[in-house]
């Protein structure tokens, strides 16, 4: 099964109380190889969570997950073009992470299971049914796609540690400790970017699962650690109220937006669609 890689990232599920966030979607334009946003909207703007939205393949949608109508999360869909939300899951387990998969009709997500175990499943979106996807891998924190037959998953053991795993050899390898949350493949390569955290900064780092080869790539002076690879513009992290690019001939992060005017205080998830149209982002209230 080969899943949708632009995943953004569930957060630590064992949390003793959710915090208060909403979804917003902006248009973009690009122009001379500027790209501007527009049109800002809340689209959830609820009281409660709404969290980890991630584009369709087709752009046309925005699947995230909500604890709006139960003390579990669900998944749930957003239309654009009508701005109409419907609820896919209704499960007495939390979903997190969702994210569609090239297998048609199938959403998949990192599921808190009854006995808290935490593995990832796939859900159809016509006919409700659901089961474990992966069965042997467990406590999994965030997770994204390689390929069809590989993973990159983040374990919620002590310490947190990054693990690659292969669907057809069912072969585990533990890559780094203290990982961030965010880890995404490059555009058009095998290779993926990832970042340790310590106290004070990140350390990104790129992996060439070919050559087995770990490369130094930049490093960020805080903490907060989310983070896309864009195919136009690279490495690009979230700043309270601003996403910022690294610019790798300067080596020197920039501020690509700033969305202070918009009342937002803190991002901590954000995607981009793949036609480029659209900018998708939560706001921690």
């Amino acid at each position: 099964m080969k899943l949708l890689m632009f995943n953004l990232l569930l957060p630590i599920l064992c949390i003793a109380q959710m915090p208060e966030t909403d979804i917003w979607l902006f248009k973009l334009t690009k122009n001379k190889g500027e790209i501007t946003f527009t049109k800002g909207e809340n689209i959830t703007n609820r009281n409660g969570y709404d969290n980890q939205p991630s584009f369709t393949f087709d752009s046309k949608k925005i699947v995230f997950v909500s604890n709006f109508s139960s003390n579990q999360t669900d998944i749930y869909e957003y239309h654009i073009s009508k701005k109409k939300i419907n609820q896919l899951t209704k499960t007495e387990e939390s979903e997190y992470s969702p994210s569609e998969s090239y297998t048609e009709n199938i959403i998949t997500s990192v599921t808190v299971e009854k006995d808290s175990s935490q593995r990832i499943w796939a859900y159809h979106r016509i006919n409700f049914q659901s089961s474990v996807l992966i069965p042997e891998i467990d406590s999994v924190g965030y997770y994204t796609w390689l390929n069809k037959d590989s993973i990159l998953y983040y374990k919620l053991t002590n310490p947190h540690s990054l693990h690659a795993y292969d669907l057809i050899n069912q072969k585990d390898v533990t890559l780094t400790k203290h990982p961030s949350r965010a880890f995404k493949k490059t555009h058009n390569s095998s290779k993926f970017i990832y970042a340790v955290k310590d106290s004070a900064q990140l350390l990104f780092w790129l992996y060439n699962p070919t050559l087995r080869e770990t490369s130094y790539y930049c490093s960020s002076p805080s903490t907060q650690e989310d983070f896309i690879w864009h195919p136009d513009l690279g490495l690009i992290k979230s700043e309270n109220n601003q996403l910022l690019r690294y610019v790798e001939t300067d080596k020197k992060w920039i501020v690509l937006f700033s969305f202070e005017s918009f009342g937002i205080q803190k991002i901590s998830r954000f995607n981009f669609s793949s036609d480029g149209k659209y900018l998708v982002l939560v706001n921690n209230l």
